[in-house]
């Protein structure tokens, strides 16, 4: 039986035998039956990893979801991992790391607690701390790599097309709505001036093939 240990761009994690291309950390958010408590929006600290790197193996000693250790997670790609509220870990992705940072919106660029103190309050609705927030904004505002809710469904933007997300794949590709209209956005509002800043051409490489995106 699939763990739930996979998270959407929601910022819910859900049980799926579709296997994801990157793995995040938010903390150790499950118990000796590897079942998942209600404390999984509390930490601050929410990464995005590399599921292997020569720094962190993923494929170690102990299965995923060990009890005592940090709570496994996956997502289909980074986008996905972006719109949940993750950021680029700093031990095993430091030069994705420091390029999203050089890009944060702030005259200088902030450490790693200070963007996981504002990602806390982007992607946490206060008035139903379980859900996440919604950001509203007008499409033609929004960059390559964001995520909006769209008819009920999580859809990926870029250029002028969206792709509606799937925890396997993308599985549709439709015309990126104009102009004025708005739009719930999923993706946290300091992430969207990272984005346009630049960290979507790194994005980009980054996103899962099933995405038809030239040159991705």
């Amino acid at each position: 039986m699939a763990l739930q240990n996979r998270v959407t761009p929601f910022g819910e994690i859900i049980a799926t035998p579709a296997r994801g291309t990157f793995m995040g950390n938010r903390g150790c958010l499950h118990d000796s039956d590897r079942c998942l408590g209600r404390s999984r929006w509390k930490g601050k600290a929410w990464i995005c990893c590399l599921i292997e790197s020569d720094r962190r193996i993923r494929n170690g000693p102990y299965p995923v979801m060990t009890p005592g250790y940090y709570t496994e997670l996956f997502f289909l790609d980074e986008a996905v991992a972006l719109a949940a509220g993750h950021r680029p870990c700093y031990e095993c992705r430091r030069a994705d790391a420091r390029a999203f940072a050089g890009g944060w919106p702030s005259d200088t660029p902030p450490t790693a607690p200070e963007i996981d103190r504002t990602l806390h309050e982007e992607r946490i609705d206060k008035t139903a701390p379980q859900k996440k927030r919604r950001h509203e904004r007008r499409f033609e505002d929004l960059p390559n790599g964001a995520f909006v809710e769209w008819k009920a469904e999580a859809w990926l933007v870029w250029g002028t097309a969206m792709f509606r997300y799937t925890p396997a794949e993308y599985v549709e590709k439709v015309q990126r709505p104009g102009g004025t209209v708005e739009v719930d956005v999923l993706t946290p509002p300091s992430v969207l001036s990272v984005l346009a800043g630049g960290y979507a051409g790194r994005l980009r490489r980054n996103l899962h093939e099933s995405a038809d995106i030239p040159g991705a």
